[in-house]
C-alpha cells in the first residue's frame, strides 16, 4: 500500500487504506466457463425480445440487416482485444481497469463513467420493457393492470435482492434463464416458419420515400441511426471481464465464454431479424413495445400468446439479471480503488456489491422516472443513453488495447487477440460512426445531452474531491507497476505495499 501520507502520480493521490479494508469488499470465486457464457448469454438477450426493432423504424429491413452485420464486426473485434486485455487484468475493474492502465486515471475513470452509464442505464431499458411484457400478460390473461412505475419498482427489488443473494446464486440463476430464454426463442422460430404466415413481402412492407427502394426505404444513410439499435442483439456480452475475481480461472475461461457467447448470439440474432418481422410485418414491428409478443400474436389466439409471453418474460429477466450484475461490479470497482464513494464497494457477509446494486437501481429508477415523467417514452430514450454510453467506453477500451501493445509489451498475455491491432482499429472506428450518427440524428440527442450532464458532474466531484483519496486496487496496482502486479488470484491484496511512485508513475527504490 502507499505510505500513510500518500503518493502523487498523475495528479491523482494515494492514501493507506484502513485496517481489513479490503476484507470488506471480498468477493468470491464461484463461476466456470458455463456459468460465464450463461452470465454473458442473460445479460444480452433480451435483445432479442425487445429494443432492436425500433432500427425498422429508422432505416427498414434492409437497412437493420446491413447494421447488424457492422456491429457483428465491431462485437468480435472488441471481444477478441478485450479477452486479451482481461486475460492480463484479472481483477473486477473491465473498462476501467483497461484504460487506468493505458491512459492513467482520468482515463479509466472515464472509461469506467462511461460502463456505469451503460449498465445502469441498460437495466432501465430492460426494466421499461420487462414490466410492458409483464403488464400485457396479465391483463390478457387475468384483466390485470398496473401503472409502468409500480412494476419498475417490484422489478428492480426483486433483482436486487437477488443479485445480492449470492454470486453463485447469481450464476446459476442466469445459466437456467439464458437456456430457457434460447428454448423460447427456438419455440417462437419453430412456430414461425410452421404456421404459414412467415412472408419474405412482410420484410420491406415499410413505405419507401421517394427516390428509395424498399430494400432501403429511408436511403443509404439511413443505416447509420439503425446502428445503436443492432447493437441492442449483442450489448452487454463484453461485461464478462467484470466477473474476473468471481472466475475460477479468468485467464483462460473469459475469453472463451466470449466468443463462445458471441456465436450464439449472432445465430440467435439473425433469426429474430429475420422471423419476427417475418409474421408481423416490419412497418408493424417498427414501434412495437413487445415485438416477440406481437410475433406470437400473429399466428396464435391472444389468450395463448399471452401464455407464451410469459414465459418469454424469462428472456428480459435473464437480461436484467446479468446486466444488473454488471452495473454492481463496475461501481464496485470504482468504489473499492477510491474513484467513487468507497461505501459503494462494501460487500457483506454474502460477499455481493449489495450497496452498488441498490444505489445503481434507485438511479436507474429515477432515470425512467425522469424520463417519462417528463412526457417522453421512457424505453427508447434511456435506450439511447445506454447505446451511447457503451460506444463511448467500446471506443475508449479500442484505444487503451492498442496503447497496451505498445506500452506494456512484457507484459504476460495468456490469450492474444486474433485479430490484434488491426482488428482494434476496426471495432474502434465502427464505435466512432456510431458515435457521430448520435450527433447527428436529432432523437438521440436527449441521451446526449443526459450524458454530458452526468460527465460533467462526476468529473468536477472527482477533481474536487475523489482524486485525492485513491487507494491501491488490484486494478491501480497493475497499471503502476507496468503489468507486474495486480493478478489478486495469484498475490493477494495489498500486493505493493510500502511501495512508492514518483509523478511519472515510476517505483521509487
Amino acid at each position: 500500500m502507499a505510505e500513510s501520507k500518500g503518493t502523487s502520480v498523475s495528479g491523482v493521490r494515494y492514501t493507506k487504506a484502513e485496517a481489513g479494508y479490503f476484507e470488506k469488499r471480498s468477493l468470491k470465486r464461484t463461476a466456470g466457463i458455463w456459468g460465464l457464457w450463461g452470465l454473458g448469454i442473460a445479460a444480452v438477450i433480451s435483445g432479442d425480445f425487445s429494443g432492436w426493432n425500433f432500427g425498422l423504424d429508422f432505416a427498414g429491413w434492409g437497412g437493420m440487416l446491413i447494421a447488424f452485420l457492422i456491429v457483428v464486426v465491431m462485437y468480435f473485434g472488441m471481444l477478441f482485444s478485450i479477452g486479451e486485455m482481461a486475460a492480463a487484468q484479472p481483477h473486477t475493474g473491465g473498462a476501467y481497469s483497461f484504460a487506468r492502465a493505458a491512459m492513467g486515471p482520468w482515463g479509466g475513470f472515464v472509461t469506467g463513467l462511461a460502463e456505469t452509464i451503460e449498465y445502469v442505464a441498460t437495466t432501465g431499458v430492460i426494466v421499461y420493457f420487462s414490466a410492458s411484457y409483464a403488464d400485457g400478460v396479465t391483463s390478457a390473461l387475468f384483466g390485470f393492470s398496473m401503472p409502468g412505475w409500480i412494476w419498475w419498482i417490484i422489478l428492480y427489488a426483486i433483482f436486487i435482492l437477488l443479485n445480492s443473494a449470492g454470486a453463485s446464486i447469481s450464476f446459476k440463476f442466469a445459466l437456467v434463464v439464458a437456456l430457457v430464454s434460447i428454448a423460447i426463442l427456438g419455440l417462437f422460430f419453430i412456430m414461425s416458419l410452421a404456421s404459414g404466415q412467415f412472408s419474405f413481402d412482410k420484410l420491406f412492407d415499410i413505405a419507401p420515400d421517394a427516390g428509395q427502394t424498399a430494400f432501403l426505404p429511408h436511403g443509404f444513410g439511413a443505416i447509420l441511426f439503425a446502428l445503436p439499435f443492432a447493437m441492442w442483439f449483442f450489448l452487454g456480452i463484453e461485461e464478462l471481464p467484470l466477473a474476473a475475481e468471481e472466475s475460477t480461472n479468468p485467464a483462460k475461461d473469459i475469453p472463451k465464454a466470449g466468443i463462445t457467447g458471441m456465436v450464439t448470439l449472432v445465430v440467435l440474432g439473425i433469426l429474430v431479424l429475420v422471423l419476427n418481422p417475418g409474421v408481423t410485418g416490419s412497418a408493424a414491428l417498427a414501434t412495437s413495445g413487445e415485438p416477440l409478443l406481437d410475433g406470437f400474436r400473429a399466428f396464435l389466439p391472444d389468450t395463448v400468446a399471452a401464455l407464451l409471453a410469459a414465459f418469454a418474460l424469462l428472456g428480459l429477466l435473464a437480461s436484467l439479471q446479468g446486466i444488473m450484475f454488471a452495473y454492481g461490479r463496475n461501481m464496485y470497482s470504482l468504489s473499492r480503488a477510491g474513484y467513487y464513494p468507497k461505501f459503494l464497494s462494501l460487500t457483506g457477509k454474502r460477499q455481493t456489491p449489495w450497496v452498488a446494486l441498490l444505489v445503481g437501481g434507485v438511479i436507474g429508477f429515477a432515470a425512467l422516472l425522469l424520463v417519462d415523467f417528463g412526457g417522453a417514452v421512457a424505453g427508447p430514450i434511456v435506450l439511447n443513453i445506454a447505446v451511447w454510453g457503451a460506444v463511448i467506453a467500446y471506443a475508449l477500451q479500442m484505444v487503451s488495447f492498442i496503447i497496451l501493445r505498445k506500452k506494456f509489451p512484457t507484459a504476460k498475455r495468456p490469450y492474444l487477440s486474433p485479430t490484434g491491432i488491426p482488428g482494434a482499429v476496426v471495432a474502434g472506428l465502427i464505435a466512432v460512426l456510431i458515435f457521430v450518427g448520435f450527433i447527428l440524428q436529432e432523437a438521440f440527442r436527449p441521451a446526449i445531452i443526459a450524458i454530458a450532464v452526468v460527465y460533467v458532474v462526476m468529473l468536477a466531484l472527482f477533481a474536487l474531491f475523489g482524486r485525492t483519496k485513491l487507494v491501491l486496487s488490484p486494478e491501480e496496482e497493475y497499471a503502476l507497476s507496468g503489468g507486474m502486479h495486480g493478478d489478486p488470484q495469484a498475490e493477494g491484496y495489498d500486493a505493493m505495499e510500502g511501495e512508492v511512485f514518483g509523478s511519472d508513475g515510476s517505483k521509487k527504490k
